[in-house]
């Protein structure tokens, strides 16, 4: 955050530097007030009659206010150098988020005339009114998580809103939104499938955000080399809420795969041991090594679901 906030600002974006000014300074949790301008005007000539009249003193004195030019568009800019690409729309938009993170607003309430309205409106859509670290938390945490605000979520809500670049964030966050699909399918379901062949962990924790994506997956890998770990009272970040749990989980793995056979058999591997020979007594059948999901040969496979909650 700068040390001085009234007056004008260069910010460094993706896309170039782009002209702030600000009048006022943060009052406590409150958002700030973003402009953004119409096509042939600037802040100052769109704005200050806007901010100017008594009225409106009524409304600023209780905000900060962060005016944008567009870029090149401020009182005495200089002339763009020959074959200077003027940004897109899409990348108006997608400068604004280092203006939020460099003055390290939480929220904003966006003002915006003509061309401005559109830029503002494609940064709501980014979901930067809510804030990018909240978007990002519905990803990682249940909705049970975030609802509890619990210390591990309010600790993470912190830490990516001031440690992790939002910029580059939010260009990450977006590519990861317009991913395709893996487009695999488990052998034997359609002719000439494509899935992993390799031997596959798949963890989640109960009711996590990705819980249905993950039981997805793994309907669609292969039964006899894959393990299937739902994970109980872990939420959406298992590795962090039950890092023993998913150690044993992941040791047990890699004896399967024969790696540290000399390693002592972990309290889940008992666990998962005497509940298949429990099954094998009821059903005369042999279990198969706990590596892999259990399964019937054909179409008709069953690949099961290791509840781990010991």
């Amino acid at each position: 955050m700068p040390e001085c906030w009234d007056g004008e600002h260069d910010i460094e974006t993706p896309y170039g530097l782009l002209h702030v000014v600000i009048r006022g300074s943060p009052k406590g949790n409150r958002p700030a007030i973003l402009t953004y301008h119409d096509v042939g005007l600037n802040h100052k000539l769109c704005f200050n009659t806007f901010f100017n009249f008594d009225d409106m003193q009524e409304i600023t004195k209780h905000f900060v206010v962060c005016h944008v030019d567009a870029p090149g568009q401020q009182v005495g800019a200089s002339q763009f150098p020959q074959g200077y690409q003027f940004p897109s729309m899409e990348q108006l938009a997608a400068m604004l988020p280092s203006v939020v993170q460099h003055f390290g607003f939480k929220y904003v309430i966006g003002i915006g005339v003509g061309a401005g309205a559109y830029v503002l409106a494609k940064f709501a859509l980014s979901g930067l009114t809510s804030t990018l670290p909240d978007t990002v938390l519905s990803h990682l945490f249940s909705q049970e998580e975030l609802m509890n605000n619990t210390e591990l979520v309010q600790s993470y809500r912190q830490q990516i809103g001031n440690v992790v670049n939002q910029a580059n964030l939010q260009l990450f966050w977006n590519m990861y939104n317009s991913r395709r699909d893996l487009d695999i399918n488990r052998p034997g379901t359609v002719p000439n499938a494509k899935t992993l062949r390799c031997p596959v962990m798949l963890v989640v924790g109960d009711n996590a955000p990705a819980e249905d994506g993950v039981v997805e997956c793994n309907s669609k890998l292969d039964p006899t080399t894959t393990t299937f770990l739902k994970m109980a009272d872990s939420g959406g970040l298992p590795q962090v809420t039950q890092p023993g749990k998913l150690t044993e989980a992941f040791k047990y793995f890699l004896q399967g795969m024969g790696y540290m056979p000399s390693a002592s058999m972990t309290r889940l591997a008992r666990s998962r041991t005497a509940s298949l020979t429990s099954a094998s007594s009821s059903d005369g059948s042999r279990p198969q090594p706990c590596t892999h999901s259990e399964s019937s040969e054909g179409l008709g496979q069953v690949n099961h679901t290791m509840e781990v909650s010991c």
